[in-house]
């Protein structure tokens, strides 16, 4: 199962429990890659046959250790390439994800060494997610999704979903920043003293500081 489309299942159902804790299903897995279910059922048979997932039918597709240690390994390739283009080659955080979705399968380990050294061994992405490390470790920090954050709850930026360019750049213009310190209104932030309205589904991809 060494392929591409293999690794972006893998990376998928990793990504899923990251921020919340309840496992994948093929219908979610289908509509989050973008492909009809009868391909998902088919791919998860040969993951599964291969010891990368289990699963049983109708039910939710977890990692097994193998799956999760290569799930790992392509996140970690995926998030320092993300930061090296932001960093290096000045990338918004809004235009990342799909350039990192092609190159993370052609760069040799060699050139992803050097990209991490160059940057100083950075230990999360321009969008607030952990990379992992070498050896697979995954540094974690206590969170809150902020539709979950009460009024008057205040915490640093961890984390913006990246799926959403268009998103990605409303709030960017509402100054929302990774690591950024905020305060929860009932229809908003609070970021340096200002009160600011946050675009549609905004509540829905950031995440707080516990």
């Amino acid at each position: 199962m060494a392929s591409p489309a293999a690794d972006d299942y893998l990376k998928t159902v990793y990504s899923h429990t990251e921020w919340q804790p309840v496992p994948i299903t093929p219908s979610q897995l289908a509509a989050k890659l973008g492909i009809a279910p009868s391909s998902v059922t088919e791919m998860v048979k040969k993951l599964a046959a291969s010891g990368l997932v289990s699963h049983v039918p109708y039910g939710a597709v977890r990692l097994t250790e193998d799956g999760e240690r290569r799930a790992l390994t392509m996140l970690r390739r995926h998030r320092l390439i993300e930061t090296w283009l932001v960093r290096e080659f000045g990338y918004a955080w809004d235009e990342v994800h799909d350039e990192a979705e092609v190159l993370e399968h052609t760069i040799s380990d060699r050139l992803l060494a050097g990209i991490d050294a160059r940057l100083g061994h950075p230990r999360f992405d321009p969008h607030g997610d952990a990379i992992p490390d070498s050896a697979g470790a995954v540094e974690r920090t206590p969170f809150v999704l902020l539709v979950d954050a009460p009024a008057g709850h205040s915490g640093r930026v961890l984390r913006v979903d990246d799926r959403d360019p268009e998103l990605l750049r409303a709030l960017e213009s509402a100054g929302v920043a990774i690591g950024g310190e905020v305060t929860v209104l009932e229809d908003g932030l609070r970021i340096g003293g200002a009160d600011v309205a946050l675009p549609d589904g905004a509540a829905e991809v950031v995440w707080l500081s516990a």
